[in-house]
């Protein structure tokens, strides 16, 4: 079987692309530049697949994708035939991010927006830079280089092994291996050395050593070698200290065993919260997405503590397990601030919260006592949609239930024009809930009428209160499809408004395409009766259900917001355009603005605005603000 390598013609070498939104545009125009693109549009196997193409440079289109570009970018760095040279296009918005890329073993970086000469210019600069396959510092020596061109420092092959590294590291990378006061020391000396030198250090695993440090004058490269003092290693023992981290509960007592032949370990468990509410309010794919997403943050807490990283297994469900011989109590603050940060879900900010514990073993545990121990110190909260139902009631009449504005953008200015009302759950042990939970809770119990109610009163209130400097904006409310078949809603509405203090024409009434769908007749008279009285309409999350152009023509609207899943959907392929086009050409063509939402990136937003979308909302520009933070963004 031939690589594509063999069968690339004399002076078209094979270049490594992955796109995830726009492989077959990409590799078109990498192809004019002369090379043979091998592209792939998903993530898995890439280290195989870059292996197989036989080139020794890897793009990777991050656009829009970032922690799929990241989770590509790790996977290349730490293969065994890792690329020469690794180019990343990122977004413009992830310009502050590209330290987690460089770490990873990205070496070139192209933002967007770019025009094709821009990257062929940054492809060639990578191939001239880039040195082929396989070469290296000595096999036999433990050692390493720093090569201040590639500004990289590249571990000998044993040193990589016995550190559970990869091979070439960033600077920031190669100092993790040392303590925090090797690293003063280290700095030091090379500040001072001008031929050779030596310094005692420790290096985990490999304990106390002496790096002999040598300085080319010519090139400016650093050369170490490490001498273990003592005894020397036991080879067995620091590589299975180093093996590859574990990610399942079978791989972590086989470790857990192989430890405690040697002495004392520590776990660290990490129960995640919350789980059945995203499960119920979301669905399980959102679930299984957002324990993806912790999962990462653990393991990228685990990073800057120094010394060998400790693996990490998923033991059940939402709980992970940190394997360690050492104490873990500073792992554990950096886990739990890593995950008091919230995570995005669909769009929407949800606080996760997790409960940390630790055990340490006892002479005569084995694995299954050890891990036995660590499961019965289970203390984790979990609140089911049940408990959150009975509890709603008394939230509203607590004042519980809040209102947040996420910002409404003209595309064509950048001014923000407008704000939606959005409800949240300040609940008193779990956090902020979002809009689903909570109207998922408001269902169970029989409040949806009550909590609609609540949340639009609410809203009207406080927009009528705002400050000058906000009087201008328009605001959004929604309506759910129970409203809509409610007799008299209509005349309840508008007197609610009118008794706010706020102004009617001020106003834009949202409801849900499915709620159209299923009232179509009651809806059109109900969404005629509140135009004629000053108040604009908008079909919200159009695109997620069934949609009728004959059905959108009969009905009186303003405005059309494409569902989040959609708008993201333009940056894919050139079909993907084309349904998110024709969507915004049917619109306009019926006389109706368009409003985007779920907008995160600069490339959307390019792409929508270039086929005529008039507005947008998302985390490009906002989450949803308090009123303290919105005046700040309006300014």
């Amino acid at each position: 079987m031939t690589s594509d390598a063999e069968i690339a013609p004399r002076g078209q070498p094979p270049l490594f692309v992955l796109s995830f939104r726009q492989r077959d545009e990409l590799a078109s125009l990498v192809a004019r530049g002369g090379w043979l693109a091998v592209a792939a549009r998903r993530g898995e196997a890439v280290e195989r697949r870059f292996r197989a193409s036989g080139a020794s440079i890897a793009l990777i289109d991050a656009r829009g994708a970032f922690e799929d570009g990241l989770i590509a970018a790790r996977a290349l760095g730490e293969a065994i035939e890792r690329p020469a040279a690794m180019m990343v296009c990122v977004s413009k918005t992830d310009l502050s991010r590209l330290g987690a890329l460089y770490d990873a073993g990205a070496t070139h970086f192209l933002a967007s927006p770019f025009g094709e000469e821009e990257l062929l210019h940054a492809l060639r600069f990578a191939a001239r830079g880039a040195e082929p396959r396989g070469g290296g510092v000595a096999r036999d020596l433990i050692g390493w280089r720093w090569d201040p061109e590639r500004r990289r420092v590249q571990l000998s092959p044993l040193l990589a092994r016995l550190s559970d590294q990869a091979d070439s590291l960033t600077l920031r990378a190669a100092m993790r291996l040392l303590t925090r006061d090797a690293r003063g020391d280290l700095r030091a000396a090379l500040r001072g050395i001008e031929g050779a030198t030596a310094l005692v250090q420790t290096i985990e695993p490999l304990g106390r050593v002496v790096q002999h440090l040598q300085r080319d004058p010519r090139t400016g490269r650093l050369l170490a070698l490490v001498e273990p003092l003592g005894a020397p290693p036991d080879v067995a023992v620091l590589l299975r200290e180093a093996m590859p981290r574990v990610r399942d509960a079978a791989g972590a007592r086989r470790w857990i065993e192989h430890a405690l032949a040697e002495g004392e370990v520590h776990l660290l468990a990490v129960s995640l919260a919350r789980l059945d509410i995203v499960n119920l309010a979301y669905g399980r794919g959102a679930g299984d997405r957002l324990i993806q997403s912790a999962a990462r943050r653990i393991d990228d807490a685990l990073g800057p503590l120094g010394g060998a990283r400790p693996p990490v297994a998923r033991l059940d469900g939402a709980e992970f397990a940190v394997l360690s011989r050492r104490r873990l109590e500073e792992a554990a603050a950096a886990i739990e601030a890593a995950l008091a940060r919230p995570f995005v879900v669909e769009g929407e900010l949800m606080p996760l919260g997790a409960t940390l514990r630790t055990v340490a073993s006892r002479p005569g545990d084995d694995a299954a006592a050890l891990l036995r121990r660590l499961s019965e110190g289970d203390e984790a909260q979990s609140v089911s949609i049940d408990t959150l139902a009975v509890q709603l009631r008394d939230a509203m009449d607590a004042g519980q239930v809040d209102i947040l504005w996420q910002p409404q953008v003209a595309i064509a200015s950048g001014a923000i024009v407008g704000v939606e009302a959005l409800a949240r759950w300040r609940h008193p042990q779990l956090g902020e809930l979002g809009a689903e939970p909570l109207f998922a809770a408001a269902d169970r119990a029989g409040l949806s009428t009550a909590l609609s109610d609540h949340v639009q009163a609410l809203a009207l209130r406080r927009a009528a209160k705002w400050p000058a400097r906000l009087k201008t904006l328009r605001v959004s409310i929604n309506v759910t499809a129970g409203d809509v078949a409610r007799a008299g809603f209509a005349d309840r509405l508008l007197d609610r408004v009118d008794s706010s203090g706020f102004p009617r024409g001020r106003l834009t009434v949202e409801i849900t395409e499915s709620g159209l769908m299923a009232e179509l007749g009651e809806a059109a008279r109900l969404l005629a009766e509140l135009r004629r009285a000053g108040l604009r309409v908008a079909i919200d999350d159009f695109g997620t259900g069934y949609s009728s152009l004959a059905y959108l023509k009969a009905l009186p609207l303003d405005y059309l917001k494409i569902d989040k899943a959609l708008a993201q959907d333009i940056g894919g392929t050139a079909r993907d355009r084309i349904v998110v086009r024709g969507v915004i050409d049917m619109a306009r063509s019926l006389g109706l603005s368009v409003v985007a939402e779920g907008v995160e990136t600069e490339t959307q937003l390019e792409l929508l605005a270039a086929e005529g979308c008039q507005y947008f909302q998302g985390f490009l520009c906002a989450p949803p603000l308090t009123l303290e933070a919105l005046e700040g963004l309006v300014g």
